[in-house]
């Protein structure tokens, strides 16, 4: 019999993925979460901080705000927002996510720390000195981390970007954040528009479909 999954699918400069945080956090301690990492802004779609840049995401980050608590510091909206030399590019930020995972099976403790310097700190997180120090804040090896995020930018880290999407056009799933639970009777998307703010109900709502965790004296 199939174990109980939950695919993610995400991006690490998503807004709403950010919103979702405290979803991913509840969601791991009822049963094992995948992530996949789409590249919203990677390649031909990375973008320089710009002024409309700012004016289109300040609603956003907004209503996001309002609807799932999550905060977004002074920091971001008033330093990394109007940091015209600043870069938005998925692909380095993914790469350390998978970098992370590969050496630790830290993956989503890295995206949650990245969510924290871009959205809090309004650090550059797609310069790779700083996904180092990322790293290393989590106690993850400096100097192994480097090694591992250079061998897996590139190619490595498109092929996981086309992997995410050819699972998205399987489940059809539009955009990002995408929640998609894998049982043994198959794949369901679930809508968390209902539970941003309220990471209690959606674990109780995956515990109601997933069962208790392996192992669980539930």
């Amino acid at each position: 019999m199939t174990a109980p999954i939950l695919h993610y699918l995400y991006d690490p400069l998503c807004g709403w993925c950010y919103g979702a945080a405290p979803l991913v956090r509840a969601a791991r301690d009822v049963l094992p979460v995948r992530p996949r990492s789409g590249g919203m802004m990677a390649g031909a779609r990375r973008q320089a901080v710009t002024p409309q840049l700012r004016a289109y995401v300040q609603p956003h980050d907004q209503r996001i705000a309002q609807l799932s608590g999550q905060p977004f510091g002074p920091a971001y909206t008033d330093g990394l927002l109007r940091d015209n030399g600043a870069v938005f590019d998925s692909e380095p930020p993914t790469a350390a996510m998978l970098a992370a995972e590969q050496l630790a099976g830290r993956g989503l403790d890295m995206l949650a720390r990245l969510q924290v310097a871009h959205y809090e700190e309004g650090r550059r997180i797609a310069e790779p000195s700083v996904l180092v120090e990322l790293a290393a804040s989590l106690g993850l090896d400096a100097a192994a981390f480097a090694e591992t995020l250079t061998q897996l930018s590139g190619e490595a880290v498109q092929a996981h970007f086309r992997d995410t999407r050819e699972f998205m056009a399987r489940v059809g799933a539009q955009g990002f954040p995408t929640f998609v639970l894998e049982t043994a009777e198959g794949l369901q998307s679930i809508d968390v528009s209902a539970y941003l703010g309220h990471p209690q109900a959606f674990q109780e709502r995956l515990r109601q479909r997933a069962g208790p965790p392996a192992g669980s004296a539930d």
